[in-house]
């Protein structure tokens, strides 16, 4: 199914405008979100160097006992959260900025940040 050009136009100008204030911030890497009907990735990247530093999806191998125990789709974003503040422990990255790419902040994405707040990241 095509998607109206005035759709497409936009959200890209939703997703562009979410990015402004955490593309290239000196001090911080961007935390990117990214959902789809199914599933919830989360990666931190540094843009100065171009490199992801720690990458977490609900499809990773290493969360599949956990996700066989949650109900809804929000569980799973809060355990996205609290596994991507884990290995962002063991990587020393403790300030990041949100890039929610577009996304409003509420249910998953909120879920999501919570989670991660909780587990120690700090935006």
């Amino acid at each position: 199914m095509t998607t109206h050009r005035s759709v497409l136009r936009r959200n890209e100008r939703r997703q562009n405008r979410s990015k402004k204030t955490s593309r290239l911030h000196p001090n911080r890497p961007r935390l990117v979100i990214s959902r789809s009907l199914k599933n919830f990735m989360a990666q931190i990247i540094n843009d100065h160097e171009g490199k992801t530093l720690v990458a977490v999806s609900s499809k990773d191998k290493e969360l599949q006992a956990a996700l066989k125990k949650t109900v809804n789709k929000t569980e799973v974003s809060r355990l996205v959260g609290k596994t991507i503040a884990q290995k962002a422990k063991k990587a020393k990255v403790a300030r990041v900025v949100l890039d929610r790419n577009g996304y409003p902040y509420h249910g998953r994405v909120k879920a999501f940040a919570d989670a991660a707040r909780k587990g120690g990241l700090e935006f």
